[in-house]
């Protein structure tokens, strides 16, 4: 029998990245790499480890093999516990039959068993896709006092990005009194971040009531929340000052790499007080031939460089050829790319090869096709042939995937 737990964290990983296209065709979002040594998980689990907080299931279900491998039995992240730990939670067939997760709630619906072993007064639900640090202890101590039944991180956005989220209206002390799903006319900037500390006996109740509603989404944002709202229970915002991306987008995801090469702006992945943990390997140095020119960006370990690089992450093991040069690039693991390539604005995920004299994507400043601006993305393992132009916002599917 494990011991009790005051809070037990659940980690939302199973969603498609159909928005993220080719880079999540062969992978599950949450295992897309990010910022040269990272993974897109590595930022809830590291914030899970700071917080203190040692009892995480992790909730898969699209192409969950990578990802299971990448967590393992959770020891970079200090979380190979004899009591707690990390778990992975697929869906699984049960003596009345199984199901595919339905929505947000139905996830953690399932999952019940799980969470009722450790029998915790607190559970907090987190998103497997999203760039950020956080102490989620603060936030379950604005929960105690605030008294809540739930209470929702928050983010002040421009009023005119507020229709995208779910704002929360609020009166003078933070409690929620309106709830709305992406409005069309929002009244607040107070945006829904898709991180929630609940009340454990509510949240129970709440998922078993709605599991058992005809028409559910089983969606916390259209379902949970808003009937909580509705019977009276006390529901909170904390607002959150610090930086955060929802990358679930080409064009977020490959913005939030960026940012990483922005001074002012607050995410700093070398802060020894609130380290990004990551299961990484030994590997070999970095080479930087003569003549080549690195600025303003960030190479890790084992790159062979014989070009120019600027404003651009590269990650493990990347190949850059003798007069190639690769500007405000996202480079993923062990790419070759050969002689006299010109890439800009552009995501190359793991093991792509681009060949001699290959052009891809290009300045937003300086494009005259007809076709519109975006970022170039070349897929897992595929293979840019020489000479070949990929256009901005064009796609090339990963090695054996489909366009």
């Amino acid at each position: 029998m494990s011991t009790k737990k005051e809070m037990v964290a659940m980690l939302l990983a199973g969603g498609q990245g159909t928005r993220l296209y080719v880079l999540t065709q062969q992978t599950a979002k949450p295992a897309v790499p990010f910022g040269g040594k990272y993974r897109i998980i590595d930022f809830p689990l590291s914030n899970c480890t700071n917080s203190g907080i040692d009892t995480i299931g992790v909730l898969t279900q699209y192409q969950p093999l990578e990802l299971n491998a990448y967590i393992g039995n959770g020891a970079p992240w200090d979380l190979d516990r004899m009591n707690g730990g990390v778990h992975i939670l697929s869906p699984y067939a049960t003596a009345s039959g199984s199901d595919w997760f339905k929505g947000t709630a139905n996830a953690i619906y399932q999952n019940i068993p799980f969470i009722d072993q450790y029998d915790p007064e607190y559970v907090l639900i987190l998103s497997g896709d999203h760039i950020y640090k956080m102490d989620y202890n603060k936030m379950l101590q604005y929960h105690k006092e605030k008294g809540a039944d739930a209470t929702i991180a928050a983010l002040n956005v421009p009023l005119e990005e507020a229709s995208r989220f779910g704002i929360m209206n609020a009166d003078e002390n933070n409690v929620i009194y309106e709830f709305e799903e992406k409005p069309a006319h929002p009244k607040s900037t107070n945006a829904s971040m898709g991180i929630y500390i609940f009340t454990y006996s509510k949240l129970r109740k709440y998922l078993c009531e709605d599991e058992g509603k005809e028409g559910s989404s089983n969606d916390f944002g259209k379902d949970i929340l808003p009937a909580m709202l509705a019977a009276g229970e006390k529901m909170v915002v904390w607002p959150f000052d610090g930086y955060w991306k929802d990358v679930g987008t080409i064009d977020s995801y490959w913005e939030a790499n960026m940012d990483l090469l922005n001074p002012n702006i607050p995410l700093n992945l070398s802060d020894p007080k609130w380290k990004i943990y990551s299961r990484h390997w030994a590997i070999r140095p970095s080479y930087v031939g003569t003549g080549c020119k690195i600025r303003e960006s960030m190479v890790a370990e084992g790159c062979t460089i014989k070009g120019s690089i600027w404003y651009s992450v590269l990650f493990s093991g990347v190949e850059l050829g003798e007069n190639s040069s690769a500007s405000s690039a996202v480079i993923m693991h062990n790419v070759k790319i050969g002689k006299n390539c010109d890439i800009r604005y552009a995501i190359i995920a793991d093991d792509a090869v681009i060949e001699d004299g290959a052009v891809i994507g290009a300045d937003p400043e300086t494009y005259k096709g007809e076709e519109k601006w975006g970022i170039a993305v070349i897929g897992q393992g595929a293979v840019v042939k020489a000479g070949q132009v990929v256009k901005p916002n064009e796609m090339i599917a990963p090695a054996g995937g489909e366009q």
